[in-house]
């Protein structure tokens, strides 16, 4: 075995989370060079998903500190020796990690990775070490750790991207957009005509409508709380809106279809939603639970719930498709993205946190 002790390491500065509801600290780490099967990164820009939010306000403080980011874009440095495929300067994008070995992953359905959680949530690498151990910071979240000019990626959660579109717009494909994105496509496989209510109209949720647009879903509900998300929503593809404060969701569900929906894209969390969601099934209908809900449950007249993953999407064939429909003016997540200096992490958080931005993107260095 290679001695680890004499691995090289980088210096790399990273917004650090050490207590929960404390602002993050960008701070300098040393970090390992690639393993023979890791590619460094330069991070150029990284989107701030609410999966990262939800650890900065529930960490455990008593836990070691570390570094998220999971929505990660930048430029290849250093290839490990056994990566094939890869070029020093190639653009990239991050997606989520998966072991590559398990019957599922061998089987073309990473997202049901057989060590998923481990891979994404375990803050090590699948063998229990750490690149960032010097520093008794942990990293590899979702297998890159993005809030850090520099990450560590394998081929499996790397996606190579055409040089000529701006790495700060591609990186919130890897994670939030492809999720919506990917139900709407993939998991339900939504057919024209099909009646879709999308809950919750943040970037997930856009991402959703832009794609059921897409496909010729009719008619396309957006439901929220903010009046300018209902606005963008309509803009981007609903063909009908709710606010959900002023109004009663069943009863204009049913006005609007005069039944139910075939569809329902359930992004809030609430319980509350989820079972008004199921109300308003058609028979046969899905309810599609984008927030950590599991399983597939089933309900009277065929009518079941989905715990959906990333889409069910592979990153390497789904992400350029994303970006063909975005070229061909299809899919114009743009319009969801406000940019900040990485610097300003904590206050893209805050206003993300407030409804005030919908996918704030950090940039952290020039490409």
């Amino acid at each position: 075995m290679a001695d680890r002790s004499a691995v090289q390491v980088h210096m790399i500065q990273a917004a650090v989370l050490r207590k929960q509801d404390e602002p993050l600290k960008i701070e300098t780490l040393q970090m390992e060079s690639p393993r023979e099967d890791e590619i460094l990164v330069r991070i150029v820009a990284s989107g701030i998903c609410h999966t990262d939010i939800d650890f900065c306000d529930n960490w455990d403080s008593a836990a070691t500190p570390v570094v998220l980011g999971h929505e990660g874009a930048g430029v290849v440095e250093q290839i490990g020796e056994r990566v094939k495929g890869v070029t020093l300067g190639d653009h990239v994008v991050l997606s989520y990690q998966s072991c590559g070995v398990c019957r599922q992953c061998r089987s073309g359905c990473p997202t049901a990775c057989e060590r998923f959680w481990e891979a994404n949530f375990g803050f090590e690498r699948l063998d229990g070490s750490n690149a960032l151990q010097r520093s008794a910071v942990r990293g590899h979240f979702f297998g890159q750790s993005s809030f850090a000019t520099h990450a560590l990626a394998t081929k499996r959660n790397l996606v190579k991207v055409p040089k000529d579109l701006p790495l700060e717009m591609l990186a919130p494909l890897g994670c939030g957009l492809q999720t919506g994105a990917g139900t709407v496509m993939n998991s339900l496989q939504v057919s024209k005509g099909a009646g879709i209510a999308i809950f919750g109209t943040g970037a997930v949720g856009l991402a959703a409508i832009m794609v059921a647009r897409i496909v010729g879903a009719n008619p396309i509900v957006g439901v929220d709380r903010l009046p300018k998300r209902l606005e963008l929503a309509r803009e981007l593809g609903a063909t009908h809106v709710i606010d959900n404060r002023h109004e009663d969701v069943g009863s204009r569900i049913t006005d609007i279809t005069g039944s139910g929906v075939d569809y329902v894209v359930e992004t809030t969390g609430d319980w509350k939603m989820n079972r008004l969601a199921i109300a308003l099934l058609n028979p046969h209908g899905t309810v599609a639970l984008l927030t950590g809900a599991g399983g597939t449950d089933a309900l009277p007249e065929g009518r079941k719930t989905r715990g959906i993953i990333q889409g069910d999407a592979v990153p390497q064939r789904f992400i350029p498709k994303l970006i063909g429909l975005y070229k061909a003016g299809q899919f114009p997540f743009d319009r969801l993205v406000k940019f900040y200096a990485f610097g300003e992490i904590n206050k893209a958080i805050a206003d993300a946190k407030r409804g005030d931005t919908i996918k704030p993107v950090l940039r952290v260095s020039q490409v």
